[in-house]
């Protein structure tokens, strides 16, 4: 994508929130909450007469449309199969990842939870449940455009693009470059000592 691309993206902000949510025929009531969210930009949205949305807007240069567009069928996938996520919102024709200006955003329901209690053995039970129908149902169809989830993509490549772009104060650099090489080494062997195992959804 352009660098303008990343320009407006820097740039969004409440009206173009506002107007990419009322572009596909939702009437905002003026309630905007910003969310915490690790990568992209995520908002609730009030809606009039209605329950609040949750509005993802994606950052440009990380994931394409094709990779949205797996992680979006795959929520879809899991929600018919009754396992609980928060999918997608898809318009009368399927699509899930729109498009307003140079901005891309699905919008899903809003759900609230909770954390579960990692010393209660039924809340282990459960998430074992939960994670196993996850893996059963993501096992049966491979992803064809997301990166695989290794060492290499996932280790290696961002540390280099990390220091590539200066993201890191020069006399840091020496030590961070230090520790990751410690880090992904470390993780290597990891990998190593797993041995051969069967992925799903790489």
């Amino acid at each position: 994508m352009h660098t303008d691309t990343v320009l407006d993206y820097q740039n969004l902000g409440p009206d173009e929130v506002l107007a990419a949510v009322e572009s596909r025929g939702y009437t905002c009531d003026g309630h905007l909450l910003v969310l915490n969210s690790f990568e992209n930009r995520v908002y609730q949205v009030g809606i009039e007469d209605n329950q609040a949305l949750i509005a993802k807007f994606y950052r440009p240069q990380r994931w394409n449309d094709a990779m949205i567009g797996e992680e979006h069928t795959f929520a879809l996938e899991l929600a018919a199969d009754d396992i609980a996520l928060i999918a997608p919102i898809p318009d009368p024709g399927g699509e899930t990842l729109f498009q307003y200006g140079s901005y891309r955003f699905a919008l899903f329901p809003r759900r609230g939870g909770r954390a579960p209690d990692l010393e209660n053995p039924e809340h282990q039970r459960q998430l074992g449940r939960f994670l196993g129908r996850l893996h059963a149902r993501g096992c049966m169809r491979a992803y064809e455009h997301r990166p695989t989830l290794d060492v290499t993509t996932f280790g290696v490549e961002s540390c280099q693009f990390i220091l590539a772009h200066d993201f890191i104060p020069k006399d840091l650099e020496s030590a961070y470059q230090s520790l990751t090489d410690n880090l992904i080494q470390q993780i290597g062997w990891c990998y190593e000592r797993a041995g051969s195992v069967d992925l799903i959804r790489t």
